[in-house]
C-alpha cells in the first residue's frame, strides 16, 4: 500500500465514483471549504517562526554572507584599483594587466562560491554562466579575459554585496543583542540587582540608548523590568522578516549578476519555447487523431446501431416508413451495443480531457499529487509543503512532470519504493522524485525527460537528473512559483 505523509495544502477530496451504466456525467465533487486560521494559530505561528529551520538557515546565510563579503570586497577593490592604476603607464601594464586578469578570474570563482552557498542554504537555483571562450593567439586570450562580461558582473556583485550583507547581518544580530536579553530582562536584572554587579560595556558596543545593559542601569524596580519584556518578542518577530528581505535582495543580485548574461538566456528561452510550440502543435494533431479515430468513430457506430434498432422496431428512417417486421430481440441487442459504445466514447473523451487539464487540480496541487501517488503502481511516500498556491500554469506543469516521472519509475526503474516531494522554497516550486531502482536515467533527445526539460525551460525553470548506475535516481524539477 502506498504510504502518504501529511500534506500541508488544501484537504483532499474523495475520488469521483465511476460512471455506472449512465450516459449523463455525474456532478463534480464539491469544493472543499477553505480552512480558517484562528487568532491563536496565527500567534503561535508568529512565535515559532523566529526559531524555525527556515529562519535559522536565513540567519546562518546572513552570517556566512558577511564573512565572505568582506574578503571578496577587499580583494576586488585592491586588485581592480591597483590593476587600473598600474595600467596607466606603459611600464606598469606588464603588472597591471595580469592583475586585472587575475581579479576577473577570481571574481568568477567567488561568484560560483556565492551561488553554491545560496543554493545550499536558501534553495536558490541560478544557472552557471557560460565558460570563458579564449580567442586564438596570445593577444586574443588576453582580450577575452579583460572583456569577460561574466567576470565584470561578478566584480559588481562583490562590490554591492558588502553593504547589503552588513545591514542584513546587523539585523540578524539584533535577535541576540536585543531580542533574547529583553525577553529575559527581569531574570538577569534581578540577579545583577541582588548581587550588586555593575557591567560596563565599551562605548563602541553600546549601539544606541536601547542597549539592554544601559537600560538596566536606569531601571530600579522589578515592575519596570517586566514592562520591558514585550520589547524582546517584538524584536524576535521583526528580525526574521528583515533578514529574509535582505537575503531576498541578495538573491536578486545573484540572479542578475552571477547567472547567465541576458542574451544567453534569451537565446535559450527562444530555443526552448520554439520546441514547446512544436510540441504543442504535435499534441493538437494527436488530439485530432484521437477524436477522429476514437470518440468520433464510436459515435458514428452508435448512430448506425440506433438507426438499425429503430428499423427493427418498425420506426421511420430519414422520414420514410420502414417496411421491415418488428424484431424486438434484435432491437434490444442493437440498443445495448450502442449503449456500450456510447460509454466507451465518453470514457475516451474523459481521458482526453484529463490529459489536457486534470480536474483534480481545481482543488490544489497537494490534492492532485495525493491522488497521483495513491494511483501509482509503485509505493510512493508523499511530502508536500505548499504554504502558498502557485499559478495555474505552474501547477499544471508540476502535475504533469510528477505524473511522467512516476510513470517512468513504474515502467523503467525496477524500483520497490519512490518518494514524491513538492515544496515551496524561496520563490520556487520544487518537485523531486526519488526511487531506489537500478539508475541509469539519461536526458536523451526525443525522450520523455527531454520533453519535460523543454516544458520546464519554457517557464524559466530547470530539470536536474542524478542517476548513477545502480541507483538511486533523483530527478528535480524547479519552477518559478508564478509565471
Amino acid at each position: 500500500m502506498n504510504s502518504v505523509s501529511t500534506v500541508h495544502d488544501q484537504p483532499s477530496s474523495p475520488p469521483v465514483p465511476a460512471w455506472a451504466g449512465t450516459l449523463t456525467p455525474p456532478p463534480g465533487p464539491p469544493r472543499p471549504p477553505r480552512a480558517r486560521i484562528g487568532f491563536r494559530q496565527t500567534m503561535l505561528r508568529l512565535l515559532r517562526e523566529p526559531f524555525s529551520r527556515a529562519a535559522l538557515r536565513q540567519r546562518r546565510y546572513a552570517a556566512l554572507n558577511l564573512l565572505l563579503a568582506i574578503p571578496g570586497f577587499v580583494f576586488i577593490a585592491l586588485a581592480v584599483t591597483a590593476g587600473f592604476g598600474l595600467s596607466l603607464s606603459f611600464a606598469g601594464m606588464l603588472a597591471g594587466i595580469p592583475l586585472l586578469m587575475a581579479a576577473l578570474l577570481g571574481a568568477r570563482q567567488l561568484g560560483a562560491l556565492h551561488r553554491r552557498l545560496a543554493g545550499r542554504l536558501l534553495g536558490l537555483r541560478v544557472e552557471a554562466p557560460p565558460p570563458l571562450r579564449p580567442r586564438p593567439g596570445a593577444l586574443g586570450r588576453v582580450r577575452a579575459r579583460l572583456t569577460d562580461p561574466v567576470g565584470w558582473r561578478a566584480c559588481a556583485y562583490l562590490v554591492l554585496k558588502l553593504p547589503l550583507a552588513a545591514l542584513t547581518a546587523v539585523a540578524a544580530s539584533c535577535a541576540l543583542v536585543y531580542g533574547v536579553p529583553y525577553l529575559t530582562f527581569p531574570i538577569w536584572w534581578e540577579i545583577l540587582h541582588v548581587t550588586g554587579v555593575v557591567i560596563q560595556l565599551p562605548q563602541w558596543l553600546a549601539w544606541w540608548t536601547a542597549d539592554p545593559l544601559a537600560v538596566a542601569r536606569q531601571v530600579h524596580s522589578l515592575a519596570v523590568a517586566f514592562a520591558l519584556v514585550p520589547i524582546g518578542p517584538a524584536v524576535l518577530l521583526w528580525v526574521p522578516s528583515t533578514v529574509r528581505g535582505g537575503n531576498a535582495a541578495d538573491a536578486k543580485l545573484i540572479a542578475r549578476l552571477l547567472g547567465p548574461p541576458l542574451p544567453h538566456r534569451v537565446r535559450e528561452l527562444e530555443q526552448s519555447r520554439a520546441r514547446v510550440v512544436d510540441d504543442s502543435a504535435a499534441r493538437l494533431r494527436r488530439i485530432e487523431r484521437d477524436l477522429h479515430d476514437g470518440a468520433q468513430a464510436q459515435m458514428v457506430a452508435v448512430a448506425m446501431k440506433l438507426g438499425l434498432a429503430l428499423e427493427k422496431l418498425g420506426g421511420t428512417i430519414a422520414g420514410a416508413p420502414s417496411t421491415a417486421e418488428v424484431d424486438l430481440e434484435r432491437a434490444l441487442e442493437l440498443v445495448d451495443a450502442a449503449h456500450r459504445s456510447a460509454k466507451e466514447a465518453i470514457t475516451e473523451l474523459r481521458d482526453l480531457a484529463r490529459g489536457i487539464h486534470p480536474p483534480v487540480l481545481d482543488h490544489g496541487l497537494g490534492t492532485a499529487l495525493t491522488t497521483l501517488a495513491a494511483r501509482s503502481a509503485v509505493p510512493v511516500e508523499l511530502v508536500v509543503d505548499l504554504p502558498e498556491r502557485p499559478s495555474a500554469a505552474i501547477e499544471t506543469i508540476a502535475y504533469f512532470c510528477a505524473a511522467e516521472l512516476l510513470a517512468n519509475v513504474a515502467k523503467h526503474s525496477g524500483a520497490r519504493h519512490a518518494e514524491l516531494e513538492a515544496v515551496h522554497v524561496f520563490g520556487l516550486l520544487r518537485v523531486r522524485v526519488t526511487d531506489d531502482g537500478t539508475g541509469g536515467a539519461r536526458l536523451e533527445a526525443r525522450g520523455g525527460l527531454a520533453g519535460l526539460a523543454d516544458r520546464v525551460r519554457a517557464v524559466d525553470g530547470r530539470l536536474q537528473i542524478s542517476s548513477p548506475s545502480g541507483g538511486p535516481t533523483v530527478v528535480t524539477v524547479e519552477l518559478p512559483s508564478h509565471a
